[in-house]
C-alpha cells in the first residue's frame, strides 16, 4: 500500500466518525489554550514583575488551586441541573472577567482574593466539557475523542507558553488581556456551535434510584478510581514544582530545566495520537497498570539523575509516555462509570482529585525534598505509582463481581462499548 494511502487511512481512522459538535468543542478548547498565558506565568509575574516573595506566590497558587477544588463539585452539580451549555458559558465568561481584573489588581489581599475567584471560575468548565464529550461521542469512540481533546490542550499550552515569554516583554498586562480575550472567543464558539447535550430527565418513580452527590461518593468502584487518580495526580504535580527545585540543587541551570520540562509537551503533541491508535483494542486495565508504573517509576528514576540534564530528560520521557496512555484511558473509564443523567456530578468529583493534588502536591513535594531528601521524594513517587498499578485490577474485578464482565469498563478493551448501567435512567436529585 502506498505511503500516501496509509497516511490517509490512518488520518481517517484517527479523526473520522466523530460528531461535528465535538470538533467545534475541540476548536474552542484549542483557542482557549492558545491564549492560556496567566496560569503558567502567574508566579513569575508576582515575583519578577510585582516584587512579591516566592512564599506569597506559592500562597496565591494554593488559593487558585483551592478555588478550583471547590468549583469542581459545584460545577458538576450545575452541569446536571442547569445543563452543560449554560454552565460552560457561565464558567468561561466568569473566567474572562476574573482574568482581566487580575491584571489590574493591586495589593496582596486583593490579588489573593481575585486569584481564588479566577481558580473558582476557571475549573468550573471542566466537568461540563467532559460531560459534553461523553454525551456526544459513542462509548466505542470516547477514548479517541478524549485523546484528541487532550492533544488540543497540550498543543495550545505549548504554543501559548512559548508566545507568552515574548509577549511578557511588552508588559504582563497584555498577557492577562489576551488570555481573557481568548476565553471570550471560546465562549462565543460554544454559544454559536455547541448544542445542549444533557439527556432528557426521566420521571422519578419509587423503583428508580435517585442520583445525587451522596450517590457519587457512595459509588465504591468510582471513588476508588478517583482515589487512585488523586495518588497519580500528586505524583504529576512534582513535574512542575519539585523537579525544578531538585534540578537547581544539582546545579542545573533554569535554561536547561526549561528545555527538559518542554520535552513533556513536545512528546504529547507528537505521540498522543499515534500512541492512542497503537493502544486501541487493548485491555483498559492493562493500559492503566502500565501507565501507572511508567508514571511512578519515571518520576522515581529522578533519584539517580544526579547532575545530568540528559538523565532528567530520560525520566521526563518515561513518565510522559505514561501520561499519554493514562489521560484518555482514564477519562474514558470515568465517562463509562458515570450515569448519563449525573455525568456532571461524576466528572466534577473526578476533577476534584486533580484540584486537590494541585493544592497539596507542591507543598508535600517541597517538604519531602527539604526534610527527607531527593531519594525519599522520588522513591515515594515510585511507590505511589506501584500502588496505583496494583489497585486498577482490583477495581476491574470488583466491577465484574457486581455485574457481568462486560459491565466492567476497567477490564474492557479501550474501544469497547460498555453496557449501560441501571442508574443511567435514574432521577437526579440536587
Amino acid at each position: 500500500m502506498p505511503a500516501s494511502v496509509r497516511l490517509r487511512t490512518a488520518l481517517t481512522e484517527t479523526v473520522g466518525g466523530l460528531p461535528r459538535a465535538f470538533w467545534w468543542l475541540w476548536a474552542s478548547t484549542l483557542v482557549n489554550r492558545l491564549g492560556g498565558f496567566v496560569v503558567t506565568f502567574l508566579s513569575l509575574y508576582l515575583t519578577a514583575e510585582r516584587g512579591y516573595s516566592p512564599a506569597y506566590a506559592g500562597l496565591v497558587a494554593a488559593l487558585f488551586g483551592l478555588g478550583a477544588a471547590i468549583s469542581a463539585v459545584g460545577a458538576g452539580v450545575l452541569t446536571d441541573r442547569l445543563g452543560r451549555r449554560p454552565t460552560l458559558l457561565a464558567a468561561q465568561l466568569a473566567t474572562a472577567v476574573c482574568t482581566a481584573v487580575l491584571g489590574f489588581t493591586d495589593g496582596p489581599v486583593a490579588i489573593a482574593v481575585v486569584a481564588f475567584l479566577t481558580g473558582l471560575a476557571n475549573n468550573a468548565s471542566r466537568p461540563a466539557i467532559s460531560a459534553i464529550i461523553a454525551d456526544l461521542v459513542p462509548a466505542a469512540d470516547r477514548v479517541r475523542a478524549f485523546s484528541l481533546n487532550y492533544w488540543a490542550i497540550n498543543l495550545g499550552f505549548g504554543v501559548s507558553a512559548a508566545a507568552a515569554g515574548l509577549i511578557a516583554t511588552h508588559g504582563y498586562l497584555t498577557l492577562f488581556l489576551l488570555d481573557a480575550l481568548s476565553t471570550v472567543l471560546c465562549a462565543v464558539l460554544v454559544f454559536v456551535k455547541i448544542p445542549e447535550t444533557r439527556p432528557e430527565r426521566t420521571a422519578a418513580t419509587g423503583s428508580e434510584p435517585r442520583v445525587g452527590l451522596g450517590t457519587v461518593f457512595r459509588d465504591g468502584p468510582f471513588m476508588a478510581v478517583v482515589g487512585v487518580n488523586l495518588l497519580l495526580a500528586l505524583v504529576f504535580q512534582q513535574g512542575s514544582t519539585t523537579l525544578a527545585v531538585d534540578m537547581g540543587r544539582h546545579g542545573i541551570s533554569t535554561t536547561m530545566f526549561g528545555l527538559v520540562a518542554s520535552l513533556n509537551g513536545l512528546m504529547i503533541v507528537l505521540l498522543q495520537i499515534p500512541l492512542t491508535r497503537l493502544t486501541e483494542g487493548r485491555s483498559r486495565s492493562a493500559l492503566l497498570v502500565a501507565s501507572a508504573l511508567l508514571i511512578g517509576w519515571g518520576f522515581g528514576l529522578t533519584a539517580v539523575a544526579g547532575s545530568s540534564a540528559a538523565l532528567y530528560a530520560v525520566t521526563v520521557a518515561v513518565w510522559t509516555v505514561g501520561e499519554i496512555i493514562n489521560a484518555p484511558t482514564m477519562m474514558g473509564l470515568v465517562a463509562e462509570l458515570s450515569p448519563a443523567q449525573a455525568r456532571g456530578r461524576y466528572q466534577g468529583v473526578y476533577s476534584l482529585s486533580w484540584s486537590l493534588a494541585s493544592f497539596f502536591g507542591p507543598a508535600a513535594g517541597g517538604l519531602l525534598l527539604q526534610y527527607a531528601g531527593s531519594a525519599v521524594t522520588w522513591g515515594s513517587c515510585a511507590v505511589a505509582g506501584t500502588l496505583a498499578a496494583a489497585v486498577f485490577p482490583l477495581i476491574g474485578r470488583r466491577r465484574a463481581a457486581a455485574g457481568s464482565p462486560t459491565d466492567s469498563p476497567a477490564d474492557a478493551p479501550a474501544d469497547s462499548t460498555a453496557v449501560a448501567r441501571p442508574a443511567d435512567a435514574a432521577a437526579v436529585t440536587p
